[in-house]
């Protein structure tokens, strides 16, 4: 049996391993509540990562599917409807976009992807060794190292918009300041006329 026919059989075993693994990096009080809250709604944080390793475990299993890391990403073979390193792309996406904002190292918030090679290498020890399967091991697991390089990129990508963001609501805060504060100055300089005007009426009326 060939590796990628193992993987899909063993696909179940593997996801519940690798979500585990990736929970587990999160503080103790915050894995217990991912792990055990199993509705989507409550947990949509623990929900949005299993359902993204769960897709990228599956684009990994395309044998003829090389995890692309520059743009843009072609279709496989050029075929209709291959999946392509754009998929690959936005599912990495959905978990990093939540560990970018966490307080996670950038290595931190990308390892989840090098996770996967315990999962794998722990669920089928042994049926790596009685079918000589470390060849192909190796190839599968240097696709998960793309896609470990690939997620690295999204995360810069997102960190740089939430700098962005912060930068944007900085300069918005500031220029409502100043704003007010112009706007208290013709205030006071249209107040202080005022009173001008009413003084000089009284010198006249003198």
């Amino acid at each position: 049996m060939k590796l990628y026919n193992l993987l899909s059989e063993k696909k179940s075993a593997i996801l519940d391993r690798w979500h585990d693994a990736v929970l587990d990096t999160y503080p103790s009080d915050t894995s217990g509540f991912l792990k055990g809250q199993k509705n989507s709604f409550l947990n949509p944080v623990g929900s949005t990562i299993f359902q993204g390793i769960e897709n990228l475990f599956e684009e990994l299993l395309c044998e003829n599917n090389p995890i692309p890391l520059y743009e843009p990403w072609p279709l496989v073979n050029g075929s209709e409807g291959g999946l392509s390193g754009e998929r690959a792309s936005l599912f990495l996406d959905n978990i990093i976009r939540i560990r970018a904002v966490q307080e996670f190292t950038p290595s931190q918030s990308v390892a989840f992807v090098l996770l996967l090679k315990n999962a794998i290498r722990e669920e089928l020890k042994s049926e790596l060794v009685e079918r000589q399967l470390l060849e192909e091991l190796l190839f599968f697991e240097s696709k998960i190292d793309d896609m470990a390089l690939l997620s690295f990129d999204i995360y810069m990508k997102c960190r740089e918009k939430l700098f962005q963001l912060k930068v944007n609501e900085l300069q918005s805060g500031t220029f409502r300041k100043l704003q007010r504060a112009d706007e208290i100055c013709n205030h006071e300089h249209n107040l202080k006329c005022s009173n001008d005007d009413a003084l000089e009426r009284k010198e006249v009326n003198k």
